[in-house]
């Protein structure tokens, strides 16, 4: 077999959240890859796990795996030399003559080179987002025609059946995951899920083509980045926890310096640049944050958005939770998580119950301390219950949240109640 041509070369553009540490949210130094495959620097992992409990498991900030002992830390030399091009790239881009070109630069000065187009700043022309929608409506409309190809050949295997006729042929009765139910059968769920994708998807892009653009010029000086415009329609049903609805607040002295909230606290978004809010021993290390509003007694219903978020976890946790743990990895925390590769979770004192693979895009959280009982449903027309615990906790509890915190952008958002 022929090998790499050893004078290829390949532009790929990175930007430096591709090669960034979500503890400290700089470029990666000395990077140490954890079983999980999610890297870090090695001494933000140290200074990390070092601040817990002596006993306390050893989990990966990202995705929460761990282990009782600590997992040998090694240098991911692939990312090191990455992140070492990256800055050398970066600092040449800086230097370069055509950057910044001195008065009386020589006429045959080399040009600045070309630079891969900025996250924040670069806009598509709008004929390519017309051209982009466009294209999307297309492919559902192909996706709408395989649904119903698929419907039909399914119908015809059901007139295949055995029927009277043939009542010896039991056997072929039996659906396996190799027979040509079975599989039609998968082939429609997946295919019926890639059509509501792409229903959400283009609803939300052209959603947002309708507002106004805000563009956020590299080097500007001020902190606060424009926060995306995150509200919904009310809900058309009424629900049955109406009477016991709530709309918590999120409580800016907890969440982390990765994050930052909207001006009527409902929205919490992973932020586009480091927010500089000052240190404090109540605000938490990785991308979490408590809601003001603290529950000792009584019955509450609150709902989440949480469409705009690739992995999260919504549950409630006491405000003495450490700082530097994870929800539901505590005594005093409960929580359902979604992680991005398809997995629905529930999680309290380091024990994970599978829920599934299906994701719900509204969370509803039944707290109902009388009867010491915590629920989590999936809401749409109606509620359906997710998962469901007895709970007890000494002190007083708050809606709780993490967010990944790579993904600048990802958010959830408290949303009304129908009432």
């Amino acid at each position: 077999m022929a090998g790499l041509d050893p004078g290829l070369a390949i532009p790929v553009w990175l930007a430096e959240d591709d090669l960034g540490c979500i503890i400290c949210q700089g470029l990666l130094a000395w990077p140490a890859t954890l079983p999980c495959g999610h890297s870090f620097c090695r001494d933000c992992l140290k200074g990390l796990w070092a601040a817990g409990s002596p006993g306390r498991r050893r989990s990966c900030p990202t995705c929460r795996e761990g282990a009782a002992q600590p997992p040998q830390l090694r240098k991911n030399t692939l990312l090191q030399e990455l992140a070492d091009k990256y800055s050398r790239a970066l600092r040449e881009l800086k230097e370069a003559p055509g950057a910044a070109p001195a008065r009386g630069a020589a006429a045959g000065a080399a040009p600045e080179p070309a630079r891969p187009p900025s996250r924040r700043a670069a806009q598509l022309p709008a004929e390519a987002q017309k051209s982009i929608t466009e294209a999307g409506h297309e492919l559902e409309e192909l996706v709408e025609q395989l649904v119903d190809l698929v419907r039909s050949l399914q119908s015809q295997t059901h007139l295949l059946e055995p029927g009277p006729d043939n009542e010896g042929s039991t056997q072929s009765l039996l659906v396996t995951p190799h027979t040509p139910e079975r599989k039609l059968r998968d082939i429609l769920h997946d295919l019926e899920e890639i059509r509501e994708k792409l229903r959400e998807s283009l609803t939300w892009k052209e959603a947002l083509e309708e507002q106004p653009q805000v563009e956020l010029q590299e080097g500007s000086s001020s902190s606060a980045c424009p926060l995306p415009d995150h509200s919904h329609p009310a809900p058309t049903r009424t629900s049955r926890f109406v009477q016991w609805a709530i709309s918590p607040t999120f409580d800016l002295r907890s969440h982390c310096c990765s994050l930052e909230v909207s001006e009527d606290c409902r929205v919490v978004t992973v932020s586009r640049c480091p927010q500089t809010h000052l240190w404090s021993h109540e605000r938490f290390v990785t991308c979490q944050v408590l809601c003001s509003q603290a529950f000792s007694s009584g019955q509450q219903y609150w709902e989440v958005d949480t469409q705009h978020c690739n992995n999260w976890a919504v549950g409630v946790a006491s405000w003495g939770m450490r700082r530097n743990q994870t929800l539901g990895r505590t005594e005093d925390s409960w929580c359902v998580e979604w992680k991005g590769t398809g997995q629905l979770s529930a999680w309290h004192m380091v024990k994970e119950t599978i829920l599934g693979a299906d994701r719900p895009k509204v969370v509803g959280i039944w707290l109902d301390l009388e009867e010491g009982k915590l629920a989590f449903y999936s809401v749409a027309n109606q509620e359906t219950l997710l998962y469901e615990c007895p709970i007890s906790a000494s002190s007083p509890l708050h809606p709780a949240f993490w967010l990944y915190g790579l993904n600048p952008g990802n958010a959830l958002t408290i949303r009304p109640v129908k009432v």
